[in-house]
């Protein structure tokens, strides 16, 4: 594809993407935190009414109130929250194609973790959306304790992040999860809480009293994409973060961020009960701070010590071959520089210094997929010349 016309579709998409996602993370925090705020009913609710809460919020005040299940006759109209559900995971879906699938040995292979070819890792991909969902939902359906569940999709979390960080590359691996559970999370809402409602609504428009399980299956799974939620935004903002996705034990570092996403959704679901748990946010910074500490790059030693001193003039065509290309004013592979980054002149090379040590030497996430070739050589070249001091003179 055109990288100009591809660079406009991941544009696009991803605006989308994000509109949609918020919308819909908004809806699921508020309903969630809704149900959670719900006190016993006035004497004056009415027939059927199990829980209601008082808001202010523009200008006004708002009396919520929740059936047990459903009212005593349904209204001329009802508002459904399902298409920005919808929409979230179909613009995901179109902006992994778009990135991933149409740059396949860019993006989701490294050819130094799998022998993969395109359409072998592209059907894996999407081989591991459905896998996800089916293992999940047979899971919801057997097993009836919550805790047990919660420690069961941890452990397949566990396994699909290392799985993954066999197969694709570092920045790949942690979308891929996060696409996974946000397949989910969608799949919650196409073949759960949508047809529970549905069930519920064909009921009373029958006349007959609608069964109560649909529904509380459908709050279930409510429950569960909420606390899926953080770690799911986790996974998609990781390719900014090269230091977690380019370690070596990156899928351990994916897990760990993403049980502390959730630890910090169930403070929030605590807090809207009325209950203050201030130990879980407490133990999640602490926890936050372990990872960036066990993360952190050490200060080079190793193989970069070992070539002795290095001029300038033998780190120059190194950048020119292996990461021009992209980072130019003037790319020959991508339609403009990533992120404004550019490296014509000595001065641009050694201004991010510190930059190239961080993507090309120490996580070695650059070049992307290793379209140029950069040897180990060569990254332990750069690494001497930035730790001695990154000099052009």
């Amino acid at each position: 594809m055109d990288p100009y016309a591809n660079e406009w579709l991941d544009f696009l998409t991803r605006w989308l993407h994000v509109i949609a996602a918020i919308v819909w993370i908004g809806t699921s925090f508020y309903f969630v935190g809704l149900d959670n705020h719900l006190e016993e009913p006035a004497p004056d609710a009415g027939e059927g009414v199990g829980g209601e809460a008082w808001e202010v919020h523009g200008g006004g005040f708002y009396r919520v109130q929740k059936f047990r299940v459903a009212p005593p006759r349904l209204p001329d109209r009802l508002l459904w929250f399902k298409w920005e559900a919808y929409t979230t995971w179909l613009s995901g879906f179109a902006l992994f194609v778009f990135l991933y699938y149409f740059n396949a040995s860019t993006y989701l292979i490294d050819p130094s973790v799998a022998d993969l070819s395109t359409t072998a890792a592209i059907a894996i991909s999407i081989g591991l959306l459905v896998v996800a969902w089916v293992v999940y939902d047979l899971l919801c359906r057997v097993v009836r304790r919550e805790l047990v569940l919660a420690a069961a999709i941890l452990g397949l979390t566990t396994l699909a992040a290392w799985g993954c960080s066999e197969l694709f590359s570092g920045r790949a691996e942690y979308v891929q999860v996060g696409a996974m559970l946000g397949t989910i999370m969608a799949a919650n809402v196409f073949f759960v809480i949508i047809p529970a409602h549905w069930e519920l609504v064909r009921a009373k428009e029958a006349g007959r009293e609608p069964d109560p399980a649909p529904g509380i299956r459908a709050k279930q799974r409510s429950v569960h994409n909420n606390y899926l939620t953080l770690p799911v935004l986790f996974a998609m903002l990781s390719n900014h973060f090269p230091s977690a996705y380019g370690h070596s034990y990156s899928w351990l570092v994916l897990v760990a961020m993403m049980a502390i996403g959730a630890w910090i959704r169930l403070f929030f679901n605590l807090r809207h009960e009325g209950r203050n748990v201030w130990w879980i946010p407490v133990t999640a910074a602490l926890g936050i701070a372990a990872v960036a500490v066990a993360i952190r790059p050490t200060g080079g030693g190793g193989a970069a010590d070992s070539v002795g001193a290095v001029a300038f003039s033998r780190v120059q065509p190194i950048v020119q071959e292996r990461c021009v290309p992209c980072h130019s004013t003037h790319p020959t592979k991508v339609s403009s520089a990533p992120l404004g980054i550019v490296f014509d002149t000595p001065a641009q090379i050694a201004a991010q210094a510190s930059m190239i040590k961080q993507v090309a030497v120490t996580t070695r996430v650059m070049p992307l997929g290793n379209a140029t070739g950069m040897t180990q050589a060569e990254r332990d070249l750069l690494g001497a010349w930035i730790q001695q001091g990154a000099k052009i003179k």
